[in-house]
């Protein structure tokens, strides 16, 4: 069973025991997935001051970075982008952050987009504004 589980260094690593993804016969599912950068806990458009005040925030360079580090980990469990069949998408700011992530997604499926759920909740485990759980199919 542990060929069915996958991680990789091109993506964050998880912030628990949990793998980046999983086989499933023909399905691929992926744990949460968010837009720190691989090898670091650097996440893009983030800056804090020393009392993890905001100095600097930009939503759109977390959107970019969530969906590059989903694609490493589809790539490193042998699916692809244009095979997600569904995401789910958790934000931490529906109100500020939701029409931005929409205009984002259409850039990135400009047609035959997967599914989706947008849910917002009040934190992540780490100070990031969005996280995505996918399921994707497998070749």
């Amino acid at each position: 069973m542990s060929q069915d589980i996958i991680n990789t260094g091109n993506a964050p690593a998880p912030v628990g025991l949990y793998p980046h993804a999983r086989k499933a016969g023909n399905l691929l599912f992926l744990s949460g997935i968010g837009p720190r950068e691989a090898g670091s806990d650097r996440i893009p458009g983030l800056e804090l001051d020393a009392r993890g005040n905001f100095v600097h925030f930009d939503f759109e360079a977390q959107v970019h970075s969530v969906f590059k580090n989903v694609k490493e980990v589809l790539e490193a469990s042998g699916s692809s982008w244009d095979k997600l069949i569904d995401v789910t998408v958790f934000l931490v700011h529906m109100q500020r952050d939701f029409q931005t992530y929409n205009r984002i997604w259409a850039e990135y499926f400009p047609e035959n987009a997967p599914c989706r759920t947008t849910v917002s909740i009040t934190a992540l485990p780490t100070p990031i504004a969005i996280e995505l759980k996918c399921i994707a199919m497998l070749d």
